[in-house]
């Protein structure tokens, strides 16, 4: 079984930049990443995880919204033009798979934030592909993770 790409919300557009995650928690630092990426110009295509590949990746409690509700969420942005979820075995995730599901997309450029866990196969799969490569500034301050850990360390 291959990655699967399953349209959400929005047109196709090639020549787009495109970025995939898992956007779960919309907060600041994602208003702020897709801002930048809406800033080369090209309209921005998400991809969102589905539920089944972000709990095998960030483990049981993940994602607290379903990729539905995400997907809906990402897709009122006015830097968004398209969302679509990516669904498929969470032990694909190797270049070429990652290649293989954006071609269809034509991207110009691929973008993710530094310390991207799966940095060196997006580069990768941007080369296939014949994209440039965005790579803009993480505020760790400014993630998920951070948010979900002073949450827990206040309590209810």
């Amino acid at each position: 079984m291959d990655l699967e790409l399953g349209w959400l919300a929005g047109p196709r557009t090639a020549g787009a930049v495109v970025t995939t995650g898992v956007f779960d928690l919309l907060h600041r630092g994602h208003v702020d990443f897709l801002r930048g990426l809406a800033g080369t110009g090209r309209p921005v295509l998400v991809g969102v995880e589905s539920d089944e590949r972000v709990r095998a990746g960030k483990g049981p409690g993940r994602p607290i919204n379903p990729v539905a509700d995400r997907a809906a969420v990402l897709a009122e942005l006015r830097s968004v033009a398209a969302v679509f979820a990516i669904s498929g075995p969470a032990r694909i995730s190797g270049a070429e798979d990652y290649a293989r599901l954006l071609a269809p997309l034509a991207p110009a450029v691929l973008g993710f934030t530094e310390g991207d866990p799966h940095r060196a196969a997006k580069i990768r799969g941007a080369d296939l592909l014949g994209a440039e490569v965005v790579e803009l500034r993480l505020l760790p301050e400014r993630s998920t993770s951070h948010l979900l850990a002073r949450l827990r360390a206040t309590g209810p």
